[in-house]
């Protein structure tokens, strides 16, 4: 299991428990780039805002599942963090540290299939396959896709689904939820671009 780590030189104490957990860990450039990481561990510094940009980029662009640490002061700043798989809060204690990374590794390498008629989705890797074949979606694509998965039948307005998928800090309008939809009906391919279905003035159902 290899661990990055962020920022490049963490804390006095999160590296002493790293290294008495016994994790091999490498230390992560800024801006994070396509290493092999199977997790990455994110320390909150006082400049938050750019710790958890890091973390978020970490997830949606590389598909490395994180876990954080952070300050007790700071815990509020998790609260529509969806990005975070797991967190610790105040001084890392080493083993508590190693069993929550073994359990992140567990569910990295197990996953959880979740499927519509040939449509597959590993919640654990982030990928999309058709009849057996990869579909290339983008980190939204595929959340808004496996929300739709797994909610099937009902109609949701495009203001649900920003709040709901896009989270209630997204500030962006409902036109992107417009385009999401159009790019996921193109990847899916014309047979089963009717899966999802606009409803005039509401919204989208799907299924």
């Amino acid at each position: 299991m290899l661990v990055a780590v962020y920022p490049p030189e963490p804390s006095n104490e999160l590296r002493e428990a790293l290294l008495l957990a016994g994790i091999e860990t490498i230390p992560m450039p800024e801006p994070p780039n396509s290493e092999d990481w199977d997790l990455a561990v994110v320390e909150v510094t006082e400049e938050a805002a750019v710790s958890l940009r890091a973390a978020r980029s970490l997830v949606e662009d590389l598909g490395v599942p994180v876990l954080v640490v952070i300050d007790r002061n700071q815990a509020s700043l998790l609260a529509d963090a969806r990005f975070v798989a797991d967190f610790m809060i105040g001084r890392p204690d080493p083993l508590e540290l190693r069993v929550r990374l073994a359990r992140l590794a567990r569910e990295e390498t197990t996953g959880e299939i979740v499927r519509f008629k040939d449509l597959e989705l590993n919640t654990a890797t982030y990928q999309a396959a058709v009849t057996g074949r990869p579909v290339d979606l983008t980190y939204m694509e595929y959340e808004l896709l496996r929300f739709f998965v797994e909610n099937p039948g009902r109609v949701w307005s495009r203001e649900q689904l920003l709040s709901k998928v896009w989270g209630y800090e997204y500030f962006g309008g409902a036109r992107t939820v417009d385009v999401h939809v159009r790019r996921l009906r193109s990847k899916l391919g014309e047979e089963r671009a009717s899966w999802i279905t606009t409803v005039r003035s509401v919204g989208y159902r799907f299924g």
